[in-house]
């Protein structure tokens, strides 16, 4: 109920007790003429089946012919783009997902029902959309993000928040030079370089401004209620300034400095690339693989091992898996306790190919005396362990390969100019003639490849910028792990454990990238006329950081007053993820002090995926708690990854890439082959990708609309830390939402035109049914609050789901119909409480839904009456989200319906066993009986017999009491210890079934009875158990003794009938 219902005022208080029992009286006098009015309604009913069945066929004839004169009352008229949905006169009689997701998020966005206003009063909830590539297409985990932020952003500004949701894009420096460079080749025969960064950069905005972004108008189609009035791009203006400005702070505070290191190089792209670039493969053994550039594919997963001749004569083997590094070899490390090479230290090997003196030396830390021949190469150019023997022993740092990975003049003229692998091949050839190769074999090893180019990544030292991380990785640390001061809460708990181990080992950031697309490095070089070296960078003080050039050209002559100098802008960009770790302080106008900042800063919770928890989460917390002065989120919420139905990663090659446009709007088998034909696989990945189709989708994918995405992928999040995503369980949300237009249908048939629903509600005078619903109603609001509120989304939608489906579906709806059956004047009373009921159960519970499927619940919504005497809000997405109404919860009455439904339901599961021709009639003269073995059993089910006739389609219902005589020819089942209940079967009794189906249950409970008994008998179980569970447990035994009886009464029963029976014959 909306708050108007339960702020309403009280009636005038009279004495409870003259009241109770002016109610209770009322009540049995009501319950006694609902009870013969139902069995009337049930005789008249039976009677008509047969005598109907003819008229019925004239009469759909006749309706069927009226409906087809009057199809477009059934058609939504059209709706101009922007305004509210015309709706049809009538509704549709099938859920369309296309037609009732059509027009409402143009009406919602045009409303502005989006847009967070920061002087508002309302508390902020806030979150920012993870950036996707402005070069990427919605793919299933955006689905997922966007179904979750979106269930999220929607309850919070039902609930009475100030809720803002953020879109935002990333230019995606690699990503997006690599489409513009392919494009490029491909159309024009040019390369970047070809045209020059100017123009390059320029065909890139031109690129991003044409077909850039599709991502977030997909959102739409989500139901995403971004507020697009603050939308930003990483590269905007006011962006680029506060990258600029983020980096000149940083400078100016020591935490960004200029170093030469080694780096992940990318020799296709020419650049380095962070470690999230880098994907690695594991190989066993021998591997030809293709290489980016090489016509032949390349070998992998080989040990060469090759010797290096000592001055005086003698000779050192060493192993390497790249040979061809050994051009730039500067030493070769012994352990120094290792006896085969105490004759060696301090003595000098000569290189074969350039006569080089390489000195051996000893390092204990590196070298393992018992791994391979004991003597290990030393390349400190060009491998991360060398690298770091090359700094404690002050190494030669040789670099032999040029940007593009061919040999450069440091190689030596015999190899210069060639290719990288092309120059292994030339280096084994070379050491062979010179008698040096000393064989090779396989060699497990983890090859890096650049997740964009597929190049293998090669280590290279290059002057790079990076930020200082050991301080602010601290602050990050602690902001999760310090329980007295906790800043960030990580969601699932477990990844704790992660970002301790990352942060507490975490190495310096790598800012800058060898690219044309990106933020330009804020950094000037200065050469002075004097300097002896002119090449950029050659003097590391000479660098200086600024905001622009005027600025930098002002700092250059304060530094170098009274000198000629020139200065040049560092070619080098920022690393992506340096701007996406700015992004909740920039998309909030940081660094200007803006009022979003002041109101939306820090934000409520960031949702992404696990694999960027270090990324992007650990460099966002850094840089704003070091630049915004405060965490940027309180919560981190990480959802799992998506896999296939059988838990494969998706691949384009694998054929089980699942595009959620294609979910929400169906596609063919034909149209799903037209996709991956038009993507760049290999002919024979092309076989096995449709193969993969054919299996997993023989009929295409059936349109379920965006809906029933969104529910089945926010349901799925109760699985750790990956979705295996199965098609059909989409398709059945897809079926469900069939279900909901279905009972608002029935609701509209039983409401009429001029109904007018009630300003409050009075449960204590109501029908049980209308009682026990609203009862339940409340425990699922409740429920789903606080699963809400844990971020327990699964929990949250299963409870919704379970109250609409199993409750208010299969039970009221159904528990009702006889109200509305008979226009008899003792049926008005009941009818217009259950049509008041019916009314405020879906108008809460289309509410309650709406967060996670918005689109049907707003058509169904708009639909419904609005209340007595009351505005109604314009949306349901701006309406307030259920909550508890205390004078609703009736646990009494939900024990007894507890009671009904079990009842219900061993009749009907005994009614599923009869032959097939009798198990979907009514039950006619076929009497049921239920034996009670207490009194205040056989009052509930006396009292209830309305509910338990019509739930379990029976005409006629005898309550027994322990000591009656148990009938004979029947069918029997155990509901619990004080209930069984008796179906009477036409046939003979199938003596064996029934024999059997006794056995297995009495077998079932004596286990559980013996399993509980060896529990509270155990040692120590007085003092370790709890007093409530064990006297749950003693409940329990005592209920499982009890059932027990039943079933050899039951037993004995049925025995006694076989006898009976052979008796007579």
């Amino acid at each position: 109920m909306s708050s108007h219902v339960e702020t309403e005022t009280k009636p005038e208080i009279e004495d409870p007790e003259k009241k109770k029992k002016k109610e209770e009286k009322a009540k049995a006098k009501e319950l006694k003429k609902l009870k013969a009015l139902q069995k009337a309604e049930a005789a008249k009913l039976q009677a008509q089946q047969t005598s109907s069945n003819a008229s019925k066929k004239s009469e759909r004839k006749v309706k069927r012919d009226a409906e087809e004169e009057n199809s477009e009352d059934f058609i939504d008229p059209e709706t101009p783009f922007g305004e509210k949905k015309c709706l049809s006169c009538k509704m549709a009689k099938q859920y369309s997902p296309s037609a009732v997701e059509s027009s409402w998020y143009a009406w919602w966005e045009n409303s502005g029902f989006f847009v967070a206003d920061s002087s508002s009063s309302k508390p902020p909830f806030v979150i920012v959309l993870p950036p996707p590539n402005v070069t990427g297409a919605l793919h299933i985990g955006h689905a997922l993000t966007s179904a979750l932020q979106d269930t999220m952003i929607r309850w919070r500004r039902m609930s009475g928040f100030n809720a803002l949701w953020v879109p935002g894009m990333d230019h995606a420096g690699i990503a997006t030079q690599v489409v513009v460079e392919k494009k490029l080749m491909r159309e024009r025969k040019v390369t970047r370089h070809d045209i020059g960064r100017e123009n390059f950069v320029s065909e890139v905005w031109n690129w991003k401004n044409k077909y850039g972004g599709a991502i977030l108008k997909q959102q739409r189609r989500m139901g995403a209620s971004l507020d697009w009035s603050r939308e930003c791009f990483t590269m905007d203006e006011k962006r680029s300034r506060a990258v600029t400005e983020a980096f000149v702070r940083l400078h100016k505070e020591g935490l960004i400095y200029r170093d030469l290191r080694l780096v992940n190089w990318d020799c296709v792209l020419r650049t380095a690339i962070s470690d999230i670039e880098v994907d690695y493969e594991d190989i066993k053994v021998r591997t030809l693989l293709k290489v980016p550039g090489y016509e032949k594919p390349v070998e992998f997963g080989v040990l060469t091992s090759f010797a290096y001749p000592i001055e005086g004569g003698e000779e050192i083997v060493v192993a390497t898996t790249r040979v061809e590094t050994m051009l730039g070899d500067t030493a070769i490390a012994v352990h120094p306790d290792d006896e085969r090479y105490s004759q060696f230290h301090g003595k000098f090997a000569i290189h074969p190919f350039n006569g080089r003196r390489i000195p051996i030396i000893c390092d204990a830390i590196l070298v393992d005396k018992n791994f391979g021949t004991g003597a290990v190469k030393i390349t400190p150019a060009h491998d991360p362990n060398d690298f770091e023997v090359g700094k404690r022993h002050n190494l030669e740092f040789i670099n032999i390969f040029t940007d593009d990975g061919k040999i450069n003049s440091n190689g030596g003229p015999e190899f210069a100019g060639m290719p990288r692998f092309k120059a292994r091949e030339a280096v084994l050839a070379a050491l062979k003639e010179k008698g040096l190769y000393k064989g090779a074999k396989d060699n497990e090893m983890r090859l890096g490849l650049c997740s964009r180019t597929n190049d293998v990544v090669e280590p290279l030292i290059k002057p790079q910028w990076y930020v200082s991380c050991s301080g602010i990785a601290k602050e990050a640390l602690d902001a999760v792990m310090d329980d007295e001061n906790r800043k960030i809460e990580i969601i699932p708990r477990h990844y704790t454990a992660d970002w301790k181990r990352w942060l507490e080992n975490i190495r310096d950031w790598c800012i800058s990238r060898q690219l044309w697309w990106g933020h330009r490095v804020p950094a000037w070089y200065v050469t002075l006329e004097d300097d002896k070296m002119k090449e950029l960078g050659a003097y590391n003080d000479h660098w200086v950081v600024a905001r622009n050039e005027e600025e930098a050209q002002m700092e250059a002559s304060r530094m170098f007053r009274g000198k000629n100098f020139q200065m040049s802008q560092d070619p080098d960009v920022l690393d992506t993820w340096f701007s996406s770790g700015l992004f909740p302080l920039t998309v909030l106008g940081w660094p200007d002090d803006t009022q979003d900042l002041k109101v939306f800063y820090p934000t409520s919770v960031l949702e992404t995926g696990h694999d960027i928890l270090f990324f992007w989460v650990a460099r966002m917390v850094m840089l704003g708690t070091k630049l915004g002065g405060d965490v940027p989120f309180r919560k981190v919420y990480l959802h799992p990854m998506i896999r296939d139905a059988h838990g494969r990663k998706m691949s384009k090659s694998l054929g089980n890439v699942i595009d959620p446009l294609e979910v929400i709007n169906g596609i063919s088998l034909e149209g799903l082959h037209k996709r991956l034909e038009e993507g760049n696989l290999d002919p024979s990945e092309l076989v096995i990708a449709k193969e993969g189709q054919k299996k997993d989708f023989p009929n295409g994918i059936a349109e379920c609309g965006a809906d029933a995405l969104r529910f089945a992928l926010v349901t799925y999040t109760a699985q750790s830390d990956r979705i295996n995503l199965d098609i059909q369980r989409v398709v059945g949300y897809r079926q469900w939402c069939n279900k909901l237009w279905n009972a608002i249908r029935f609701a509209m048939s039983k409401l009429g035109d001029d109904y007018t629903a009630p300003m409050n509600m009075v449960p204590d005078v109501m029908p049980f049914t209308c009682q026990w619903i609203l009862s339940v109603l409340n425990k699922a609001i409740s429920k789903t609050v606080s699963s809400m509120d844990s971020y327990e989304f699964s929990d949250a939608a299963s409870t919704v789901y379970s109250w609409w489906q199993f409750q208010l579906c299969d039970v009221f709806i159904e528990a009702v119909k006889p109200y509305f059956s008979s226009n008899d004047p003792e049926f008005a009373s009941a009818r217009k409480f259950a049509q008041d009921t019916l009314w405020v159960c879906l108008d809460n519970g289309l509410r309650l839904l709406h967060p996670f499927m918005p689109f049907v619940t707003e058509e169904l919504w708009q639909r419904l009456p609005p209340a007595r005497d009351c505005a109604r809000k314009e949306s349901i997405m701006i309406s307030d989200y259920p909550s508890v109404v205390q004078c609703w919860t009736n646990e009494r009455v939900e024990y007894e319906m507890d009671l009904v439904e079990s009842t219900v339901k061993s009749l009907r599961s005994l009614r599923s066993l009869m032959p097939a021709k009798e198990r979907h009639e009514r039950i006619g003269s076929r009497p049921a009986f239920v034996l009670c073995r207490t009194e205040a059993v056989a009052e509930i089910i006396s009292s209830h017999e309305l509910e338990i006739l019509t739930l379990a389609t029976l005409s006629s219902l005898k309550v027994l009491i322990e000591g009656d005589d148990a009938p004979s020819g029947c069918s029997v089942s155990v509901v619990n210890e004080s209930l069984s209940v008796y179906l009477k079967l036409q046939g003979a009794l199938n003596v064996e079934a029934e024999r059997e189906k006794l056995r297995k249950k009495m077998e079932e409970i004596r286990k559980q009875k013996e399993h509980l008994t060896q529990i509270i008998s155990a040692s120590g179980y007085q003092d370790k158990v709890p007093p409530r569970i064990r006297e749950e447990n003693v409940a329990k035994l005592s209920s499982l003794m009890q059932e027990l009886l039943s079933f050899e009464q039951a037993s004995q029963h049925l025995e006694r009938d076989i006898a009976a029976e052979q008796e007579h014959h």
